[in-house]
């Protein structure tokens, strides 16, 4: 494997067992920073290929959190694909999984097995609940996290709860996967030994509600945890579109209160802080409402500028010609085979040593490196080719 120092994780080979978002995303943040991935697949392929999605032949969500990858199908419970996959363990420094805790041990790729065959194997497996406890081996989804850890109450309210759409957990998951094995790979090299590094999507969904998580003794158990702001901070319907304002320190405020043409509202000691504006929401936010009703949503963000923290409520779709997300490369393109050309979300994380940009290939088709793979193994063409029809038969 050649090495790029211009890539943090250049010569670090990375196994991706995992399905859906936060595994094989995890490993996409990995592969961003220069890692070569693997991604293994049984022969019926990743779950998320089969997701609904307007693409011809192929799941949006797939190609989203698949780039950078070499795809390699292997059926674990065949005597030959267990067999390559051993050799491919031997060559790797981290393997990620998104099995439940009962099943690796089932397909002898549990983490005492796998370090006989390499001890100085990074292994990281991703868990819905973690890997002890009374719902350790019950599958886990981000939604169904949401709504354990508080989040649909929080979002909503405990009579009217509300999902976040956006797989928000899973990619939160993903990125303390990414983390964790960054730094498991670390500590390898100060002292040459592996690690069994666990990630869950329970913990994942605790750690990104860290303000709200705070219980003291002395309050009662029903409170408002959150930061809203009372409703100043928040979006608003203008003449034309939606805005989103955020003015909760004195400057955005008084710069909010001058150019919406209302500046004795700044000097108001009723409204002069946070708490005392969440309390008078129900007389500010319509006086607010009525003021940005005198121009667009564009032409108000136009107006406050860096003056006052705002945004037009966009659609993913304005997301691909934003000049700023532009400027910072965040979209790259890439030629599938079936999809054709398509863009999507780049490295979101920059480095200064790189000379040049980039350019990571498309998401794998199911086994597209299967041959390439098999044969750097040391497989001979009968083998692969005889390995290919096993596999082909039980897809």
């Amino acid at each position: 494997m050649s090495i790029d120092e211009n890539f943090p994780l250049s010569g670090i080979r990375v196994l991706d067992l995992s399905a859906y978002i936060a595994g094989p995303y995890g490993c996409n943040l990995l592969a961003d920073m220069g890692a070569e991935i693997i991604k293994i697949e049984p022969p019926g392929g990743d779950n998320l290929r089969k997701y609904p999605s307007s693409m011809p032949g192929e799941s949006r969500a797939f190609l989203g959190v698949n780039r950078g990858k070499r795809g390699v199908c292997l059926d674990l419970k065949s005597a030959f694909g267990y067999e390559a996959f051993i050799r491919l363990v031997k060559q790797a420094d981290v393997i990620v999984h998104n099995f439940r805790p009962s099943v690796p041990v089932r397909l002898r790729i549990d983490y005492e097995t796998l370090r006989t065959h390499n001890p100085k194997l990074v292994y990281c497996s991703l868990t819905g609940y973690g890997q002890t406890g009374p719902l350790a081996n019950r599958a886990g989804y981000d939604q169904v996290l949401q709504a354990r850890t508080g989040i649909c109450s929080s979002q909503g309210t405990v009579d009217d709860p509300k999902i976040v759409y956006g797989s928000v957990v899973d990619y939160y998951g993903a990125a303390m996967l990414a983390n964790g094995v960054t730094a498991a790979l670390l500590q390898r090299e100060r002292t040459g030994a592996g690690q069994h590094v666990g990630v869950s999507l329970l913990g994942s969904a605790l750690a990104m509600q860290a303000a709200r998580l705070v219980v003291a003794d002395s309050e009662p158990r029903n409170i408002n945890r959150d930061m809203r702001s009372g409703g100043i901070t928040g979006i608003h319907p203008a003449r034309s579109g939606h805005l989103y304002i955020s003015a909760n320190t004195p400057h955005f405020w008084r710069s909010l209160c001058t150019l919406i043409g209302l500046p004795d509202l700044a000097d108001d000691e009723r409204y002069d802080t946070v708490k005392k504006r969440a309390a008078n929401v129900e007389k500010l936010v319509p006086v607010l409402r009525e003021a940005l009703l005198n121009k667009t949503a564009e032409e108000w963000e136009a107006l406050f500028g860096d003056q006052v923290p705002c945004s037009v409520v966009r659609t993913v779709e304005d997301v691909f010609d934003d000049a700023q997300v532009q400027a910072q490369s965040f979209v790259d393109e890439h030629e599938h085979p079936t999809v054709g050309r398509y863009r999507t979300i780049a490295n979101p994380v920059s480095f200064s040593m790189p000379s040049q940009k980039r350019r990571l290939c498309c998401s794998p088709g199911l086994g597209e490196h299967t041959e390439d793979v098999l044969r750097e193994l040391g497989y001979s063409d009968s083998e692969i080719e005889h390995a290919l029809e096993m596999a082909q038969a039980k897809a």
